[in-house]
């Protein structure tokens, strides 16, 4: 930056500072100035004393989230609001008994520290501090330009330091223009794009899969116009971006592949309906259900309370069983044997009616048991029954079924199997210790050679 555009900086600064030196000249700049600094002290003083006690009533408030943020964001400019009344009313006191020359110092500090306020407050609505902070410095910037009047002279100066860019001349006023604007039609896109995604989620008329989409596409489509609507609005050309498309282009061939397929892969796993949030899926070693489809990743949470952020593009290329695809009746079959001094007619129904008493266990269709084989020291027989929440567990529900077929053969008199064995003793061998002899299922056949 050369000499002369400093010059044409600072210039339009000082000649509003001589405007006011001008109309304030003599004693009574001292004493507005004297008026601002105690007021400003004794504002902060006093909210510094009322801002808690206000608070805590506010805090009070109780089913009214964003009501209550946008008031604690207020009580914390206590101080400010304080300001600002004390200087409103010096600027009435003073217009009422003198010149309205002699408080143009506080008319302007009244002006600045009101915009200040606003700014400051409304910005709380960003939940990013850093963000919040600069939209606000950003706006209370172009706030005091205009009330200072210089807002021509510096939006002049900016204009004049531009970047040409093939037939495009990029100037730092067009750069500030369309940053700001963007960041506010993005801003709008998103409050407004989820705002519809909420209210296709709360129909019932469509499928879940169909809500996911359509609220996607929402937010998605929306996004892309308030992009070229605030480019365009600053008269930026978009075909001066093809270069740019084209690296994006490579980029997408080479480094962002997987990235892409995601995004595709998300829009097929909506549009086939293969999944759904609530479906209970197995992949690979993950069994879960689903709990929200992004553009990227499925969220599946396990039995254990862990989350896993599985790629869609996983959802496509590999098995996948969904346990609710279709129903959500699942079968489970339950292996297990009893001693061949049992009956196996007894068994099967006892089987039966043991795995009706389990609660999860569906009494509408009823479970079937049949034998399977004649196991080396077993009759094998297999129990099917039905649930219809397999989010719920598997596991625990094999299990309390093994348990009621326990209580179930237990008062029958019904034996489980135990491995049998027979050792057999040929001349020279040792003899067999007590343990071994009391040891269930074990049979001595020692014999001795003559």
């Amino acid at each position: 930056m050369n000499e002369t555009t400093l010059d044409q900086l600072s210039q339009p600064a000082l000649n509003w500072l001589q405007s006011v030196l001008a109309t304030s000249a003599g004693p009574w700049l001292w004493y507005q100035l004297a008026a601002i600094a105690a007021m400003f002290v004794a504002a902060k003083l006093i909210g510094r004393r009322i801002e808690p006690r206000l608070e805590e009533r506010a805090r009070q408030i109780k089913g009214h989230p964003g009501l209550l943020r946008m008031v604690v964001a207020l009580l914390r400019r206590t101080d400010w609001i304080l300001f600002c009344a004390l200087l409103f009313v010096a600027l009435m006191v003073l217009r009422e008994l003198t010149w309205p020359s002699r408080s143009r110092l506080i008319s302007i500090a009244l002006s600045l520290s009101s915009v200040w306020l606003a700014v400051s407050v409304l910005s709380r609505i960003i939940r990013s501090r850093l963000a919040a902070r600069t939209i606000a410095v950003l706006a209370w910037t172009y706030a005091a330009a205009v009330i200072l009047g210089v807002d021509g002279q510096v939006a002049g100066l900016l204009d004049r330091v531009a970047l040409p860019v093939g037939t495009l001349r990029l100037s730092a006023l067009t750069v500030l223009k369309a940053a700001l604007l963007l960041i506010g039609a993005l801003w709008l896109a998103i409050v407004v794009g989820n705002y519809v995604d909420e209210r296709v989620r709360a129909m019932d008329e469509l499928t879940p899969s169909l809500r996911v989409l359509f609220g996607k596409v929402a937010k998605i489509g929306l996004v892309l116009i308030a992009g070229v609507a605030a480019l365009t609005s600053v008269g930026v050309d978009l075909t001066a971006f093809t270069v740019f498309s084209g690296a994006v282009g490579v980029g997408l061939a080479f480094g962002l592949q997987k990235v892409v397929s995601n995004f595709v892969s998300g829009i097929i796993i909506l549009l086939d309906k293969s999944i759904k949030p609530g479906d209970t899926i197995s992949l690979d070693q993950t069994f879960g259900w689903i709990r929200e489809l992004r553009a990227r990743f499925v969220s599946v949470v396990t039995r254990d309370g862990r989350e896993f952020l599985i790629p869609n593009e996983d959802f496509i290329t590999q098995r996948v069983i969904n346990w609710s695809f279709s129903d959500e009746l699942v079968r489970l079959d339950v292996n297990f044997g009893v001693s061949y001094d049992s009956d196996p007619h007894e068994v099967s129904r006892i089987a039966i009616e043991a795995a009706i008493t389990v609660p999860r266990v569906e009494a509408d269709r009823r479970p079937v048991c049949w034998l399977t084989g004649f196991g080396d020291s077993s009759l094998d027989f297999v129990l099917r029954f039905w649930i219809h929440d397999p989010q719920q567990g598997l596991t625990n529900v094999r299990g309390k079924v093994f348990l009621a077929l326990w209580d179930a053969f237990k008062a029958n008199g019904i034996g489980l199997p135990y491995p049998h064995r027979e050792i057999i003793f040929k001349g020279g061998a040792a003899q067999p210790t007590p343990e071994m002899a009391a040891a269930p299922g074990v049979r001595n056949r020692g014999r001795r050679s003559p």
